[in-house]
């Protein structure tokens, strides 16, 4: 638990005793995929830290429609926001894969930010940098057609290896609609033609970007 802990950065600067600490009162359970971690609406009482596998973060409304706010894996957490304002959870998490969790109570959560103001600086650059994903991806549903919501997204989510782009979250078409707010059937024929066109190649459950995609489709 406590190697598991040290590797995650939140905690990358503790002491050992420190962890120690976090690690008698933490909590680890696993669950299996398409499991609903979090509830939007949920009170709240404890942060999630992935050990491993994947997460989806998601907000919906009655009639069942969903917007994917992000995708999660190794080494992310979520939860924090509403043990800090102590309202209740803003959006619902569900695994994508079998997944791995480190669970800390809102005491031991507490604690950690009482007598390590670093892990509280942490979370403050944390919480910016997800403000300002969120601000550009609203820009994003504002000015951009469909085709460059979903352009600017797979280039977002997109990590250099070597010489290539690539996604390694395994994204369905329906996931990535979800993202970009329009229907799988568009998104379906965006994402042919940028293969047929040899701009991207799906497989292995990876998604690689070849070359620069179109300016407009």
């Amino acid at each position: 638990m406590k190697s598991e802990l040290a590797k995650i950065s939140l905690f990358s600067d503790l002491q050992k005793t420190e962890l120690n600490a976090i690690a008698d009162g933490a909590v680890i359970r696993s669950y299996p995929k398409n499991t609903i971690i979090i509830h939007e609406g949920d009170a709240s009482d404890s942060l999630y830290i992935i050990l491993s596998g994947k997460v989806k973060v998601f907000v919906s409304d009655n009639n069942g429609r969903e917007v994917i706010l992000a995708v999660q894996s190794s080494g992310e957490y979520f939860g924090e926001m509403a043990l800090v304002d102590e309202m209740p959870r803003s959006a619902s998490v569900i695994t994508m894969v079998q997944s791995k969790f480190c669970i800390l109570s809102k005491a031991i959560f507490e604690s950690c930010l009482t007598h390590n103001p670093a892990i509280a600086l942490k979370l403050l650059r944390t919480q910016t940098q997800r403000v300002r994903r969120l601000t550009i991806n609203v820009k994003n549903l504002a000015l951009l057609d469909v085709y460059g919501r979903v352009a600017r997204t797979l280039l977002n989510m997109a990590t250099q290896q070597e010489d290539r782009m690539v996604i390694e979250h395994r994204l369905t078409h329906q996931d990535i609609a979800k993202m970009v707010g329009s229907s799988r059937e568009m998104v379906s024929r965006i994402m042919k033609d940028l293969t047929t066109g040899g701009y991207i190649r799906c497989e292995d459950h990876q998604i690689t970007i070849n070359e620069r995609l179109p300016v407009s489709w």
